[in-house]
């Protein structure tokens, strides 16, 4: 019988919401026991060094260049999971030492696979000593060393959550976070999988620069405004979404300047009518279409977002929690399953998910001792 890893998955997205950790006992193939959950989120003046050290690192050349402030925000992130693990154990009763391994994914700051590249900051080596636990973090590099995207990673998961559910095939989750994407699942075949577009980034930043909120807290905003289609239009002649996948996106992709003379709700109200047409223009790039679209993510919380989506398709859109699963931890649970499947060798990514000429491992592993 293979053996069960007990896992914590770390996972900061490009919304920058905070850490958000999850508890997973895996064998990293379809054994999949969920633990606890939570969240820590970052305060403003942290979210402010973190948008400082994405602006910043639009200029990197190299994976391993931190000026500042990208190393201010690398020690930010590796103290706030330190932090956030620590917190995590003590208040579920969990002792270090029953963990076998962390999956660390760190924040993402750069991510240009046209030029082979992609940064996630924070200190896995450090994390693993200041915790007492192995950590793998580093997940991406070696599927784009090896012609990949390196994005999106937790379609294999998605596979392991679909394949478990019992739930009829095929179907797509699509997981819209800072960035959107998908994973199709059906009977018999790898994934297909690929970043889908804005997420709830572009209609963050929008709530930021417009108002100082971090988001649109229940999509209130886009639910008070109208879509405008020329906008919309503009949005969607974006040549990312004429390319068939695999293919991935950076936070910074799309601009706004399409709604830049609309008032607030009705900007918003387009850009989360773009989230859900990026989306939905992937529909044809598969081989059949999904009985059910699955959504996770920051994004199944938006009831915009939802009925955007809804609206614009004849498929069934039904929320992770439909199925029992938690959509807020779903990234988190993924990367504790990555973890386990790096340690033992196994594939992450295939050329169906991120364009990589042949399944591949990746993840470095730092040991706690």
């Amino acid at each position: 019988m293979p053996k069960i890893f007990r896992a914590i998955g770390a996972m900061t997205g490009t919304s920058m919401d905070g850490v958000d950790l999850a508890y997973l006992a895996t064998d990293g193939r379809q054994a999949l026991e969920f633990g606890p959950t939570a969240s820590f989120p970052f305060s403003d003046q942290e979210r402010a060094l973190l948008r400082a050290a994405m602006d910043a690192a639009r200029y990197l050349g190299r994976r391993d260049e931190r000026p500042d402030p990208l190393k201010a925000a690398e020690d930010l992130i590796t103290r706030r999971h330190v932090e956030a693990i620590g917190d995590f154990l003590a208040r579920e009763h969990i002792r270090p030492e029953t963990v076998d391994v962390v999956g660390f994914h760190g924040q993402t700051v750069l991510h240009r696979p046209e030029r082979g590249l992609t940064v996630q900051i924070g200190d896995g080596a450090a994390l693993a000593r200041a915790v007492g636990i192995d950590v793998v973090y580093d997940l991406r590099a070696q599927d784009m060393a090896a012609g990949g995207q390196g994005a999106p990673l937790v379609p294999v998961y998605h596979r392991a959550l679909a394949q478990a559910s019992g739930a009829a095939l095929p179907l797509l989750l699509v997981n819209v976070g800072g960035v959107a994407n998908f994973t199709f699942v059906a009977e018999g075949a790898d994934p297909i999988a690929s970043d889908a577009g804005p997420g709830n980034a572009l209609l963050d930043d929008l709530m930021f620069f417009r108002t100082g909120a971090a988001m649109d807290v229940d999509g209130a905003c886009a639910l008070s405004g109208a879509v405008d289609e020329a906008a919309l239009a503009a949005f969607m002649s974006h040549p990312f979404f004429k390319k068939a996948p695999p293919k991935s996106l950076d936070r910074n992709a799309f601009s706004s300047e399409a709604v830049s003379k609309l008032s607030t709700p009705d900007a918003a109200a387009t850009i989360t009518a773009f989230t859900a047409s990026g989306i939905l223009a992937h529909l044809d790039f598969l081989p059949e279409a999904p009985r059910v679209i699955i959504l996770c993510g920051g994004g199944a919380r938006n009831p915009a977002i939802v009925e955007a989506l809804s609206r614009r398709t004849a498929c069934a859109v039904r929320r992770a929690e439909d199925f029992g699963w938690d959509s807020q931890a779903i990234e988190a649970q993924a990367f504790a399953y990555l973890a386990v499947r790096s340690v033992k060798g196994l594939p992450l990514t295939f050329p169906t998910t991120t364009g990589v000429r042949e399944p591949v491992s990746g993840g470095v592993l730092a040991w706690a001792g």
